[in-house]
């Protein structure tokens, strides 16, 4: 099976699962509505991915993940509908398609991000998992997800706007914004399998998590640059227009592409150092590096 196949057939697995989500008939209709509009928007399902796939390297049954993977990309949606929000940055388009807002309104919208994170650590505590595994797994993602994660960089992000932001500001938002949920989508694909926070596992799960992260981010940062919005699904070329901080106005384009490589051959290291099967991973690295959307 190739590289592209496996991705795929990944996906087609998440999508199934996610489809079961959300289904109940209830006098709140428009809010589950509003939940799935998002959720099932498509996107290339990253983090769950690497959530199934490292418990998988780990000697994990990626069956017993699903609901983990299908938590982190919960979450990542709540973040995506509140970062569209006319009070973050006012998007009128995601993936393609109108935000939550501009369809059902900022109040929904609002409250269907609330309740997609709340599904999120639902769905954890819910899975078919030792009751430690499930309460190591929904600590990693609230850490995630909380002050000193996603919401922090979101933070860092807001109040970074009014001024010009030196590169290692731009490395310390994005790592917490960014970088954070990617971490957490690999160390509980190793929690998953058995194996505990400390150990090797997860260590070289979040050192692939880490540099991957920073290598995507850089990625972003370059598509709004080289991009165009019918392939990227969103608009392009509004960092440079409203003078935003990041790794191009600090590294240009040609430096950016280096720390990429850079960081892709450290994420492949990374696994090699603890895991045996490690191809699908490092793949799927040089994937995310050469990414157009």
């Amino acid at each position: 099976m190739t590289f592209q196949e496996e991705l795929s057939l990944c996906q087609r697995e998440i999508e199934t699962s996610l489809e079961n989500y959300f289904t109940e008939k209830l006098p709140q209709q428009r809010l589950l509505e509003s939940m799935r509009y998002s959720l099932l928007a498509g996107g290339k399902r990253i983090r769950p991915v690497l959530t199934l796939k490292f418990c998988e390297i780990a000697g994990g049954d990626p069956q017993k993940a699903l609901p983990i993977a299908c938590a982190v990309e919960m979450l990542h949606t709540y973040s995506l509908i509140h970062d569209d929000l006319p009070c973050m940055d006012d998007d009128s388009l995601r993936r393609g398609r109108p935000t939550n807002h501009v369809v059902y309104g900022e109040c929904t919208a609002t409250l269907a991000g609330d309740a997609l994170q709340s599904a999120a650590f639902q769905a954890i505590l819910s899975a078919d998992l030792p009751g430690d595994v499930r309460a190591a797994a929904a600590l990693e993602l609230a850490q995630s997800a909380g002050y000193a994660g996603m919401c922090g960089g979101q933070q860092l992000d807001i109040e970074g706007e009014e001024r010009i932001l030196s590169l290692e500001e731009i490395s310390q938002m994005n790592a917490l914004k960014t970088g954070r949920l990617l971490r957490a989508a690999c160390v509980m694909g190793v929690l998953a399998a058995g194996a505990s926070a400390d150990s090797a596992e997860a260590q070289a799960a979040a050192k692939y998590a880490d540099t991957i992260g920073l290598a995507f981010q850089i990625r972003d940062d370059m598509l709004n640059v080289t991009g165009d919005a019918v392939t990227m699904g969103k608009p392009v070329g509004n960092d440079a227009e409203s003078h935003k901080s990041t790794y191009v106005s600090h590294l240009g384009l040609e430096q950016c592409q280096a720390v990429v490589e850079e960081q892709t051959a450290q994420a492949k290291s990374a696994l090699r150092e603890v895991f045996s099967e490690t191809g699908f991973l490092e793949n799927l690295a040089d994937y995310l590096a050469g990414r157009a959307n």
